[in-house]
């Protein structure tokens, strides 16, 4: 038997083709009340698309811990043999929710832990660095990579100047203009949560960790010539490689891995351990294998499931901190604040959102409340009619010591601190003569876009910065004819 229409409030509905008139040819009254329900449904059927990462897709699936870590966290959804049921959406940065694939961009590679003790989020990218350290940056970073608001068309001197004033993003510039700029796919890149962290074992005790999804599908990439090809052919190439092979059951599986730091040797370690544009080098610190992550079933709806997702640094669980990660902490704030404005105050109320297990607070009101407490449940704490309240840990939860001085320097203690210094080491010790000779290209189309030739000067000079070789190539390709020799043009920088 089919089903019946019905109005949102359930009411039966008695036409889905015509609106009630005043006869056939008169004029439609404002009482057909179905009419303005779906017309007004229809003109709010979106939610503002994200300021970055607009363009994604995701899928469900589980994470299974394979190893023991106990004596690093207690969070239990990281403790041996423990599966936890997970949500990841996949992303570019820059572009926006129409905007091709396989534009070159970094990739999101965010994660939703339904762990029996909240919800853990991971947001992170395919790359282990990011182009600034401080998050009072972010706001102009992701400006100068976006559009003019006058011709509203994406302007390669606007990218260029702010990279170059800003020296810290070489590290990840060096990244986004390899191989891993242009994946083949979601399933074939890496994922890493980025940001250092903190985790606390049993006992109480500290340690720094970062995050590392090593795909299982090997790690590939597109030339740049295919992923022009893809923009033009199949715009939503990712989101249809990754739907279609759960549908057939092709699985794909990342294993976890984390670096660990013990909690003193931050203090003296050769760099600052906290800078979201530097890695650390796994000869200092081995990668240790957690568990596996699969992904086994693709959503049921985009919107409800994907679109309306959200994933914030600020979700913790026992066990699991920040650290003094400044672009960590801005995201504290600013990833949950954004989801307030975008999808609505309640968002962590919505099924795609909701924890699995109980929920106890005294929040209450705004709009799209879908949950809340009986009556006899007080409305403010402290009180003394057994409302819900806050438990005394049993060991203390995750922090660390400062000189407590406010100060806006970014001075630092660790004596190989440098922005170009680990770009370079990449350039050299880890691309290979084919990458080397992707990336050259790559960045002679890309600087060869730059109008100003002071901003394409000092272009040529952060590669210079980088690597010297590199950087006489740039020049040689760009036919730039500056009379300034390299070393001039860097000490510009």
């Amino acid at each position: 038997m089919t089903a019946i229409s019905t109005t949102q409030s359930g009411a039966p509905v008695t036409s889905d083709e015509h609106s009630q008139a005043t006869g056939a040819d008169g004029a439609i009254i404002l009482t057909d009340h179905y009419l303005i329900e779906k017309l007004a449904q229809f003109n709010r059927e979106r939610v503002p698309e994200r300021v970055v990462h607009a363009k994604g897709g995701g899928a469900f699936g589980k994470f299974t811990v394979t190893e023991d870590i106990s004596k690093y966290t207690k969070a239990a959804f990281l403790q041996p043999g423990v599966d936890t049921e997970m949500l990841i959406r996949f992303s570019s940065v820059a572009g926006e929710s129409g905007s091709p694939d396989t534009w070159r961009d970094p990739r999101g590679f965010s994660v939703k832990f339904y762990t029996t003790e909240g919800n853990y989020d991971l947001v992170g990218n395919n790359t282990p660095v990011f182009f600034i350290r401080d998050g009072i940056k972010f706001p102009d970073f992701i400006h100068s990579q976006k559009r003019l608001p006058g011709t509203h068309l994406r302007d390669a001197d606007m990218q260029w100047d702010f990279w170059t004033l800003s020296p810290e993003s070489a590290h990840q510039v060096t990244w986004l203009m390899g191989d891993r700029g242009l994946p083949s796919s979601f399933r074939e890149m890496q994922g890493y949560g980025s940001h250092t962290y903190q985790w606390i074992n049993a006992e109480g005790e500290r340690f720094w960790v970062k995050y590392h999804f090593q795909s299982n599908q090997g790690v590939h990439s597109l030339s740049g010539e295919r992923a022009e090809e893809l923009a033009g052919s199949d715009g939503d190439y990712y989101i249809r490689d990754l739907q279609e092979n759960i549908a057939d059951g092709n699985f794909p599986s990342w294993d976890l891995h984390v670096q660990v730091m013990p909690y003193e040797d931050a203090k003296t370690y050769r760099f600052n351990p906290f800078d979201l544009t530097k890695v650390w080098p796994h000869s200092d610190y081995p990668l240790i294998k957690v568990g596996t992550m699969e992904l086994n079933r693709n959503p049921e709806n985009y919107f409800a499931q994907i679109e309306q997702a959200t994933f914030a640094p600020s979700n913790f669980v026992p066990g699991i901190a920040a650290s003094p990660d400044k672009m960590l902490q801005a995201r504290i704030f600013s990833y949950a604040d954004a989801h307030r404005y975008r999808v609505g105050t309640n968002h962590a109320q919505m099924p795609v959102n909701r924890p699995i297990n109980e929920v106890n607070n005294y929040s209450q009101d705004g709009a799209a409340r879908y949950h809340f407490n009986a009556p006899s449940v007080p409305v403010y704490a402290p009180n003394s009619m057994g409302g819900p309240a806050a438990v005394e840990p049993q060991n203390p939860a995750g922090g660390w010591e400062n000189d407590g001085e406010l100060t806006l320097s970014a001075h630092s203690l660790h004596a190989e601190d440098d922005d170009f210094g680990q770009a370079g080491s990449l350039y050299r010790e880890v691309f290979d003569d084919g990458a080397k000779a992707r990336i050259l290209e790559t960045l002679t189309g890309a600087v060869g876009g730059v109008k100003s030739p002071e901003i394409k000067e000092r272009a040529i000079a952060y590669w210079t910065n980088v690597d010297a070789d590199l950087g006489a190539k740039l020049r040689a390709n760009l036919g730039a004819g500056q009379q300034q020799s390299d070393a001039e043009a860097a000490n510009k920088v």
